[in-house]
């Protein structure tokens, strides 16, 4: 199969790892340089943006928002924070109003703190905490802070103690954290039962395709391959309009800047990266302003001579 380089979003489909996915595509398109924008546990469903070719040194690049949908099941704790755990506990839960649950939901909106849970990927003394959970070894994880950019109750039944809901996140934050955490506010414990990614790093579940379907149909990958620089629309330009100026950057040279241009750019924050791009619009690479705010300096080169 003929690839380019860019960004495939994959749906995962439950049961294998975000590695496993990666290894599929590697296989499907015949190409080593593949990566993924974040893990998804085994059980999750949903949004796995893959990095092809080149595509892969922009990972850190891209937006890091998440939004998930998921569904928490109330009166059962378990040892991994969600359902497919051994039991640890069981409990009655509180039946309460849509209203009153929304009070109880707010204590996790904005910026909390949480302690992932012990079986996650979470590096305790350079080694996995879910490693050091399955050889039964003692330890604690330190809490971390997070972001709940929007938190929705989507539907609350209370015959069955199962509360779904829709969640919008910085990286690095735990549903299962989330739902281990609520049953403990309502004194009934709770594990998150099932979860699915809708949108990752800039790129939706509607513009995803499965693997499996990817291996069943003849399907021209090409098409499906989303150019880097369409990932990186968040991200301000710096157009370099001579070949002089697209020299220095390829030979890793700083390149002057006009301040006032920069300055026009709308919520431009002087700390983030700039995209360098030719006259063509091309993808040259990545840059950041020095601190006297005069040249950008190279940070991430395409085609460096």
């Amino acid at each position: 199969m003929e690839t380019n380089d860019g960004f495939l979003v994959i749906n995962k489909e439950k049961g294998c790892t975000s590695h496993d996915c990666v290894k599929q595509i590697r296989k499907l398109l015949n190409t080593k340089k593949v990566g993924h924008t974040g893990t998804l546990d085994p059980e999750v469903t949903g949004t796995l943006p893959i990095a092809i070719g080149s595509a892969t040194r922009f990972i850190q690049y891209l937006p890091q928002g998440k939004t998930y949908i998921g569904q928490i099941k109330l009166g059962i704790t378990t040892n991994t924070d969600d359902i497919h755990g051994k039991i640890i506990d069981q409990k009655d839960w509180p039946k309460i109003s849509d209203e009153k649950l929304n009070q109880y939901l707010n204590k996790f909106r904005g910026k909390i703190k949480q302690i992932p849970p012990k079986v996650s990927s979470v590096h305790v003394n350079g080694e996995r905490a879910y490693k050091k959970s399955f050889n039964n070894e003692n330890f604690e994880l330190a809490s971390r802070e997070v972001k709940i950019d929007e938190l929705n109750l989507m539907n609350w039944d209370q015959m069955n103690g199962i509360i779904q809901i829709r969640i919008k996140c910085s990286a690095g934050t735990y549903i299962r954290s989330i739902a281990r955490d609520l049953g403990g506010i309502l004194d009934s414990g709770g594990c998150l039962q099932q979860l699915t990614r809708i949108s990752a790093c800039g790129f939706d579940e509607k513009d995803s395709i499965k693997i499996s379907d990817m291996k069943k149909e003849k399907i021209n990958t090409s098409n499906l391959i989303i150019p880097t620089i369409s990932a990186l629309n968040h991200i301000p330009s710096l157009i370099l309009t001579n070949s002089e100026e697209i020299d220095f950057w390829r030979t890793g040279r700083a390149i002057k800047v006009d301040i006032n241009y920069l300055n026009r750019i709308k919520n431009y924050d002087f700390k983030n990266p700039i995209k360098v791009l030719d006259n063509r619009k091309t993808l040259l690479g990545m840059g950041f302003l020095n601190f006297e705010q005069t040249h950008i300096n190279p940070k991430l080169v395409l085609n460096a001579k």
